[in-house]
């Protein structure tokens, strides 16, 4: 089902302006309560491990109100910061919105970060409270500091310790222009940069995305099992699924089988995932199918092509049932749209899951947009495009090439207010007539679509004056499963003359098993990578080509998005 892109999904909204809310758009309140006038009884808030627990949206909406009440007995106030830090949960969720509705900003930060480092942003922003898992709770209420609350987000949701039918109390709200919520986009021990993203920002965002189209049903199920405190999980799965009152089911491990075991249970229709996600359940496809015999292989090979010609040509999909017994095996089935984000996808994993009959795109976006910009048609994607961009964004290629290749800079209603304390470093993001430069490196097509080549901060000069960039090597290598982790990067041969060959810095697959189900020696491994380097260095044009290979004995440091650190690396 599709509508024209000139369709907008966010137009209902008229009907409540100057009745649910003033101006523009909603606050995020707003929005939620506007979601529940809708689907009263529609599941919300879903977790199915160890049991399964639901919220629907009003009873979310009485603790969240609960929450907040409590918050403002505390002496939470509007504009007050409070943080978040603990796994995906409803807790997190109810947490949140409840810091909202008590007029406050929240300050979501990354679990997975050292307590210190938790610490240094807790700082950074003036959190007054914390709400935080159980296993971390003891740590904070020990260690000194300005924070006056430290809440546990306690197991299950029948143990809130608010008084659910509390007297209701006139809280100052918040509005469109107040920053919702501080991001920060690093947890080094440096100086932290606080994005700061407005209600309008989040909830034009939202919208917005669905003009590409992308078009959300109150009927849909998303799936949280990317750390909910990342800008591209918040938005695009939490606060999606609460503005169209779908039903947000949270995973808490990042284990295939866990996934797939979820996906099944909860009939996922909505699943939302970095490369490295969706490359493993695709190689664990494709896997099986090479079990069944090389012709079996040719024959199905031969078969997903077709259905990717009829479903790209004639905007059909015949694939969800041809490879039925393939999506039922790997727990697909009930999945309606796929969408890759937090990093750059191979083409040929884009390809390979329309052929297979499920709606897969990818999108683009950053911290400081909220963070959708760009977002593939399902029924008009390009393959090697990141998306065509989102209605009301304004886009253009600073500074390009002869390839059309510059610098990626946006002005929309997503753009961040600016850091956090932070005035030099806000100027220094805005071009002098205001487009948010976003560091990234690309160009766009007439129907504006746009391609991403890298990042500028990682382009690498060659000898003979070429520009390469990283990102479009590395691609090549996402359907190796012998290949765990992959870098490219720009290595210094000759210091007098600075000039810099290209060289792959390569984790092998711990887990890959050949042919006779064996792990290879470190030999054979060794043989191996070399040999796909040898390969994909053919496909590659002349200055691109990997020049020296480092085959590395542990893991590259990552982030909870699965992106290699690069500014980490001292190999």
């Amino acid at each position: 089902m599709s509508v024209p892109y000139t369709e907008k999904p966010w137009a209902f909204l008229n009907e409540y302006r100057g009745k649910a809310f003033n101006g523009e758009w909603p606050t995020l309140p707003e929005m939620f309560k506007i979601t529940v006038s809708h689907y009263p009884e529609r599941p919300c808030l879903t977790i199915y491990e160890p049991d399964r627990i639901s919220l629907n949206y009003t009873q979310a909406l009485k603790i969240i109100e609960a929450v907040a009440r409590w918050l403002y007995g505390k002496g939470v106030r509007h504009g007050d910061r409070v943080a978040v830090t603990g796994k995906n949960a409803p807790e997190w969720a109810v947490a949140y919105l409840g810091v909202l509705f008590a007029g406050a900003t929240v300050v979501p930060i990354d679990y997975q970060l050292k307590n210190e480092e938790i610490d240094l942003l807790i700082k950074t922003s003036g959190a007054r409270m914390l709400f935080v898992d159980e296993e971390k709770h003891e740590h904070f209420i020990k260690t000194p500091g300005k924070l006056e609350s430290i809440i546990s987000l306690k197991k299950g949701i029948g143990t809130y310790i608010y008084d659910l039918d509390g007297q209701q109390t006139e809280i100052e709200q918040a509005v469109e222009s107040d920053i919702a919520a501080i991001l920060f986009t690093s947890g080094t021990m440096g100086v932290p940069k606080g994005v700061m993203l407005t209600h309008k920002n989040f909830v034009s965002d939202c919208y917005l995305a669905q003009g590409t189209p992308l078009i959300v049903f109150h009927t849909d199920v998303f799936y949280a099992i990317l750390p909910i405190h990342h800008s591209y999980t918040m938005l695009a799965v939490f606060i999606e699924t609460i503005s169209t009152g779908a039903e947000v089911v949270f995973g808490k491990r990042m284990v295939t089988s866990q996934i797939l075991k979820d996906l099944k249970e909860a009939k996922i229709t909505m699943l939302l995932g970095v490369p490295m996600l969706f490359n493993k359940v695709l190689a664990g496809i494709i896997r099986g199918i090479k079990e069944k015999g090389p012709m079996a292989y040719l024959l199905i090979s031969f078969m997903m092509g077709i259905s990717g010609i009829i479903k790209k040509v004639f905007k059909v999909n015949p694939g969800k049932k041809m490879f039925k017994f393939l999506l039922d095996k790997a727990s697909l089935t009930s999945i309606r749209i796929c969408i890759s984000g937090g990093g750059p996808l191979a083409p040929s994993v884009f390809r390979k899951y329309n052929q297979l009959g499920i709606d897969f795109v990818q999108g683009y976006g950053l911290t400081e947009t909220s963070p959708i910009i760009t977002i593939n048609p399902i029924e008009q994607y390009k393959e090697t495009s990141v998306g065509r961009t989102c209605p009301q964004v304004d886009m253009k290629i600073l500074n390009a090439d002869e390839r059309g290749i510059g610098e990626v800079i946006v002005k929309g209603p997503m753009v961040m207010k600016g850091y956090y304390n932070m005035p030099d470093e806000t100027a220094d993001s805005f071009t002098s007539d205001g487009y948010l430069k976003t560091g990234d490196l690309g160009y766009m097509d007439s129907e504006n679509y746009l391609y991403l080549t890298g990042r500028a901060k990682n382009m690498i000069v060659t000898e003979g004056g070429k520009n390469v960039y990283p990102e479009e090597i590395e691609n090549e290598f996402q359907l190796y499963e012998e290949i765990e982790q992959i870098l490219i990067r720009g290595y210094v041969q000759d210091k007098k003359m600075k000039s810099e060959i290209i060289e792959a810095l390569v984790y092998p697959n711990p887990e890959f098993k050949n042919e006779k189900g064996d792990i290879p020696s470190a030999e054979d491994t060794k043989a191996r990578i070399e040999q796909i380097i040898s390969e994909v260095n053919q496909r590659l044009q002349p200055y691109q080509k990997i020049d020296r290979t480092v085959i590395l004995d542990k893991p590259m440091e990552m982030t909870t998005t699965k992106k290699i650190k690069r500014g980490e690396l001292n190999t």
